[in-house]
């Protein structure tokens, strides 16, 4: 399985459906560290949603979604997932 921030999205799109997205591949940040594969890709993102699915639910919760819709990445080798969930960027400007 091929882990790129386009498969993240794609995935996260798929299962959630949020109205805001935004998938980070931070990994060359993180070579040599615990998890890095060595290739700079594909082994520590960030991602920033929202939905509202997520409205009234505890963080821990929201991240729950999140690592669910993307469990067979991480089985695959994705090592580090940053889940920041922020506010409706409609609603906010």
């Amino acid at each position: 399985m091929n882990i790129t921030a386009q498969a993240l999205s794609e995935r996260l799109n798929q299962r959630l459906t949020p109205s805001f997205l935004e998938v980070i591949d931070e990994s060359a940040a993180h070579a040599g560290h615990v998890g890095a594969n060595g290739t700079g890709m594909g082994t520590h993102f960030r991602v920033r949603i929202y939905g509202t699915q997520f409205i009234g639910k505890t963080r821990v919760a929201c991240h729950r979604l999140v690592y669910d819709a993307l469990q067979d990445f991480i089985d695959q080798g994705l090592h580090a997932l940053a889940i920041e969930m922020t506010e409706n960027p409609i609603e906010s400007n």
